[in-house]
């Protein structure tokens, strides 16, 4: 398993916090996601042979929030 952190910049609330965690975990190879939208930071655990940063990175972006 894989895991990275990230800053994730526009979370304002916990129902942005949620919109992100469920776009991340729908995704296959997702085994977990940990994010504080109070600090803007997210850390995913990922199987790497399923999914990778560049995919992980582009689902927050289409969910309407950068990554730092």
């Amino acid at each position: 398993m894989g895991k990275f952190s990230l800053k994730v910049v526009g979370m304002t609330c916990s129902h942005c916090e949620e919109a992100v965690k469920n776009a991340l975990l729908s995704i296959d190879g997702v085994a977990s996601v940990a994010i504080a939208f109070h600090d803007e930071h997210i850390e995913i655990e990922y199987d790497p042979k399923k999914a990778d940063k560049e995919k992980l990175i582009k689902v927050i972006e289409d969910q309407g929030y950068g990554v730092a």
